[in-house]
């Protein structure tokens, strides 16, 4: 059989961007992962090189910060909210409620791994 079940995993991974992922499964064309961010965190700034991501926010508020070219957005997130960050997009994101942020997020194709992520300068 090639499906795959489960739970999330109790381990995580840390993130280059400074966060927490948990991932819960992957197939050829897309891989899917819990992200935490803790109370009062800023991820790094980056840029993929490679994937594109949905994110899903299952917990928490916080905001995300986005630069394509000339322009430049600060988007603020909570529980409920669904957004995209296209290829190339430079990103980063701080956790600003009172509670762990949790973000669920799709990735197309799967992470490569961490030398997907170039640091950039970032908003905060």
């Amino acid at each position: 059989m090639n499906f795959n079940a489960g739970k999330i995993p109790e381990n995580f991974i840390l993130a280059p961007d400074g966060s927490k992922i948990r991932l819960l499964q992957q197939l050829t064309g897309g891989g899917l992962s819990e992200c935490t961010l803790s109370i009062n965190q800023v991820s790094q700034a980056v840029r993929h090189r490679t994937v594109e991501e949905i994110w899903f926010v299952t917990q928490g508020h916080g905001e995300v910060w986005l630069k394509e070219d000339a322009e430049e957005a600060i988007v603020s997130i909570s529980k409920g909210c669904s957004m995209t960050i296209p290829l190339g997009t430079a990103f980063q994101f701080r956790n600003t409620g009172h509670e762990e942020l949790k973000i669920i997020i799709s990735t197309m194709p799967p992470w490569p791994g961490n030398k997907e992520a170039l640091t950039v300068d970032g908003r905060w």
